[in-house]
């Protein structure tokens, strides 16, 4: 079963999408990977258990390697309950951020985060509500924060603080998710998405825990990430770009920039980005997307990231499928024009001073110049497959890989198109296993031919240093082959 379009597609579960049926649709319409949203579970995490094993029912039902994203919540900072509910706040106005658990006002609100009264300081901008509300520090003393208010609105209880100019002292795991990692863990997820990521030391924490268990996705949201950029690409596997948040602490005509710095970044590193947040946001209630969500789809398309990303237009939406159907079909229009090669190569991805990206540079340039039908590659730990799929070639690319849970993370990877298959006795088998998967799945026909890259020797993860071409026969076995 193979997708028509290199870009992959990340759907997020919930009320709406939480059966097998809808789940096995959802994968048929052309979702690559699922995410489970953790912020809404609590032990003993049945919901995200039953999610789990359906998912694994469908990978088995279709023999296709599915990934799994468990997103944990990060920390969360709300004031405490406003009197009556909402309190009406006067532009111009001072107000006051206590440590005192009482009822708020339109004068006062109770703060239960020691951490931020430790941290902000003078000057530092205050968000409530999503960023409904503006205010910014003009005192600080112990256990008390005054804040003139910029942007005035209604403040109800429980609504969430940002701090987009304070780093905050604390870890980016709660305990809740160190929790919900070791559950996750557990269950044995693919990919773990690190919520408030403020710089590279906190994905570096994290993997102390994950260790190889899970690749680890760093959705940058804060503007603290975008500062420690380059550190936490190098420290992470993978990186989603949160744009709801990332559009909450900075100014939102900043963030289709920071989306195309990332995706640009990203790329020269061989790391998966995928863009998430409000996509097809108007799909949670219409069965049609707004021209501009189109538009805003096609552009993440253009721009060469591996995954596009649903949120609740999946989990609880009137129309999962429809929106996955619309994406796909946005997908496929923009890589089917004549414009998107030379728009997703303008950005150029030098290989770096190794061995594999050799190779993997090499691996396209032959297939270019050949016009070859597709590129394979032999994969245990998935760096193979990474930097083939980095070089963004124009031909379909297998990954061929004896490792399931490496099939599995590698289905987030743009163009990407994974089979589980044992490692080959020697080179002669590999090139007769690698034609006869590009044959059966429909990636080459007789007459033409491919090219493999594998390390020899082969199983050995990390040493890639090979390439062959084969041309098919009429039955899908090698006729010739060279260096």
């Amino acid at each position: 079963m193979r997708r028509n379009r290199r870009v992959k597609i990340v759907a997020t579960l919930g009320p709406a999408s939480s059966s097998l049926e809808m789940i096995e649709k959802l994968f048929q319409t052309g979702v690559d990977v699922f995410r489970i949203n953790m912020s809404h579970s609590r032990p003993p995490h049945d919901g995200p258990r039953k999610l789990h094993a359906a998912i694994r029912a469908t990978e088995a039902k279709f023999g296709r390697p599915i990934g799994i994203l468990c997103d944990l919540q990060g920390p969360k900072f709300r004031v405490g309950d406003m009197v009556g509910g909402k309190v009406s706040l006067i532009e111009g106005a001072t107000f006051r951020f206590d440590q005192t658990e009482t009822e708020g006002s339109s004068t006062r609100a109770f703060l239960p985060h020691p951490q931020i009264f430790e941290a902000i300081e003078p000057g530092h901008d205050l968000l409530l509500d999503d960023g409904k509300i503006r205010m910014r520090v003009i005192d600080k003393k112990k256990g008390i924060i005054d804040a003139k208010v910029i942007v005035a609105g209604a403040l109800g209880s429980r609504k969430g603080v940002s701090m987009p100019d304070t780093i905050l002292p604390i870890d980016a795991l709660t305990e809740k998710d160190k929790i919900d990692l070791d559950f996750a863990l557990r269950l044995g997820v693919d990919w773990v998405a690190l919520s408030f990521v403020q710089r590279g030391d906190d994905v570096r924490d994290a993997r102390k825990i994950i260790g190889n268990a899970a690749a680890i996705m760093s959705k940058i949201e804060k503007p603290s990430a975008i500062t420690d950029l380059d550190d936490v690409i190098a420290a992470s596997d993978g990186l989603m770009v949160a744009r709801g948040d990332l559009g909450v602490e900075m100014p939102v005509e900043r963030v289709p920039l920071l989306q195309k710095l990332i995706t640009r970044k990203s790329r020269a590193a061989g790391k998966p980005v995928v863009v998430a947040t409000q996509m097809l946001e108007s799909m949670i209630t219409s069965p049609v997307p707004t021209r501009a969500e189109v538009s805003d789809v096609a552009t993440a398309v253009f721009d060469g990231a591996d995954a596009i990303m649903l949120s609740a237009e999946s989990a609880v939406g009137q129309y999962p499928l429809e929106a996955i159907g619309m994406m796909n079909r946005i997908a496929v229009e923009v890589e089917n024009d004549p414009s998107y090669d030379g728009i997703v190569h303008a950005t150029q991805t030098p290989p770096q001073a190794t061995g594999a990206d050799a190779i993997a540079a090499a691996t396209h340039a032959v297939a270019d110049t050949l016009k070859l039908s597709a590129i394979l590659c032999y994969t245990s730990t998935g760096s193979t497959a990474l930097r083939v799929a980095r070089e963004r070639p124009n031909l379909p690319v297998i990954g061929l890989s004896p490792v399931l849970g490496t099939a599995r993370r590698l289905s987030v990877v743009w163009g990407l198109h994974c089979v589980l298959l044992a490692d080959p006795e020697n080179q002669a088998d590999m090139v007769r296993k690698a034609c006869r998967v590009a044959y059966d799945d429909g990636f080459c026909k007789p007459g033409e031919g491919v090219v493999i890259t594998a390390g020899v020797p082969l199983g050995s993860p990390g040493a890639t240093n090979m390439i062959r071409i084969a041309f098919l026969n009429e039955h899908g076995a090698p006729v010739a082959e060279g260096v």
